[in-house]
């Protein structure tokens, strides 16, 4: 049994009023996830202005037998950062801890806290004439310690992968405070497993990430960015080949959107506007960047592709931004698709991957499936083609009651789509993690042997369940099943 009142005491004592806190005002706006599926409650909000402190404050924590809940910039999409209704548990933020520990300029190298947000990284590296190769549309509150997390993709990832391939070294705490420091980097390191990897996308479950060193690149000359309507999103894959063979070091964003989020997007935003004239079944927003040479040249290879397209049918329309303000306009209209599918009504979404040569017939197939077996329904789906990672919405019948819906035929659907996810060989999870959200169904689908071989990484290092408890694989004591 938990001693709330003792042990809110000596963490008060530890971390000072700044850094724990029991006031209902602070703690109400962090128990709820970002889509409001999930509310929890919670003892106090930590805020550890160190990785010392956070070590000192989990060792507190493990006396006390007190859940620990981390949590980043409460963006997430599967309630990965939102703790359980018992209310036993404690929130750790590490918002506290956002400098940068080192910037190595020539080696293209920084060492940053894991509390320090993505706008702030990327702000702080392009004063330098570098970037960090991974945005996305939260990148205002987003965190690094959660991008290492939730190994967060975005728009990026065709060209340079997700959180994964960024992080070059990693410092965490471990469920009994020890800390574990792999920030140096090396291009050849042989001592064994790759401890860091064990960690990132992990969710918090098997250490609190504190640190972080990552890769950069030599920041963007200048992007071509373009606005394309298409017949079909077949016609969106094709041209994604073609532009991939014609352009392979500029090609780094290919984006695909049907006509019903553009539409969802201009009601969201009253001043936003569509780049073409006409209405289009499917859009692209492809993005090439230059780092080296001229904008020009690029800029006219990618006008000659576009107009053998449009000649021979495989593009209907097609707009090259003309300037840096109507690029980001593009790119807002994009990055808004979420909020906007959000403010329309009840809906379930679904973060899902399958084989990238695969995704234009999944998205035709799953859809009218998954329409004919719930009337009423409309499926929507858009996101990453290059990677084949499928934002795969399902909006409620007109009528359906925000909250009630999602719980009960909601449920339905999302085990239904999982369900046509497994069968064409994908991930129900792409880039959003598992949190509580996909927690059931992770077990239902998934290999069993991986299932048991991560169930074994968690007892090992966290046998008492302490962290992040009901997300991802929940493990304690000695409940660990077999893979048979």
């Amino acid at each position: 049994m938990i001693d709330s009142s003792k042990f809110t005491s000596q963490a008060r004592e530890l971390l000072g009023d700044r850094g724990f806190t029991c006031d209902p005002d602070l703690l109400d706006p962090w128990l709820t996830d970002w889509r409001g599926r999930f509310t929890g409650k919670a003892l106090g909000l930590a805020s550890p202005a160190s990785t010392k402190e956070v070590s000192q404050f989990i060792k507190l924590c493990a006396r006390h037998g007190v859940p620990i809940v981390p949590q980043g910039g409460n963006s997430g999409m599967v309630g990965g950062a939102t703790p359980d209704s018992a209310g036993n548990s404690v929130l750790l933020s590490l918002r506290r801890m956002n400098t940068v520990r080192s910037f190595d300029v020539t080696a293209r190298q920084i060492t940053v806290d894991a509390g320090l947000v993505l706008q702030n990284l990327h702000d702080i590296v392009e004063a330098e004439g570098l970037r960090f190769p991974l945005t996305l549309g939260g990148k205002g509150s987003a965190t690094i310690g959660g991008l290492i997390s939730t190994n967060a993709g975005g728009t990026q990832v065709l060209r340079h992968g997700t959180m994964r391939a960024q992080v070059l070294g990693v410092e965490a705490v471990l469920a009994d405070g020890q800390i574990f420091d792999s920030l140096t980097p090396l291009k050849k390191d042989n001592r064994g497993f790759d401890l860091k990897q064990l960690l990132i996308g992990s969710e918090g479950t098997l250490g609190i990430v504190t640190g972080a060193t990552l890769r950069l690149l030599p920041a963007i000359k200048d992007r071509v960015v373009a606005w394309i309507g298409l017949p079909s999103v077949h016609a969106a894959r094709a041209l994604l080949l073609k532009l991939e063979s014609a352009m392979p070091e500029e090609l780094e964003g290919f984006e695909v959107m049907p006509a019903h989020c553009l539409e969802s997007v201009l009601k969201h935003l009253p001043d936003a506007r569509s780049p073409l004239t006409g209405a289009h079944a499917w859009y692209t927003l492809s993005e090439l960047v230059i780092t080296a040479g001229q904008t020009e040249q690029v800029r006219e290879k990618l006008e000659e592709q576009l107009a053998e397209e449009l000649d021979s049918g495989g593009i209907e329309d097609a707009v090259i931004a003309s300037n840096e303000k109507q690029a980001e306009d593009f790119w807002l209209l994009r990055d808004s698709v979420a909020p906007a599918e959000k403010e329309i009504g009840p809906a379930v979404q679904h973060d899902i991957s399958v084989p990238v040569d695969t995704m234009p017939d999944f998205i035709e197939t799953a859809g009218p499936a998954v329409e004919a077996r719930f009337p009423g329904t409309r499926s929507v789906s858009f996101g990453h083609l290059g990677d084949g990672n499928v934002h795969f919405h399902v909006l409620a019948p007109q009528g359906a009651v925000r909250g009630e819906w999602e719980l009960n035929e909601g449920k339905a659907i999302s085990s239904y789509v999982y369900d046509l996810t497994a069968q064409w060989g994908g991930s129900i999870s792409a880039e959003h993690g598992i949190g509580q959200m996909k927690i059931g169904e992770l077990a239902r689908l998934n290999d069993p042997v991986a299932l048991h071989l991560m169930r074994s990484v968690k007892h090992a290092l966290d046998p008492a369940g302490l962290l992040n408890p009901g997300k991802l694989i929940a493990v304690g004591g000695d409940d660990l099943p077999s893979a048979l």
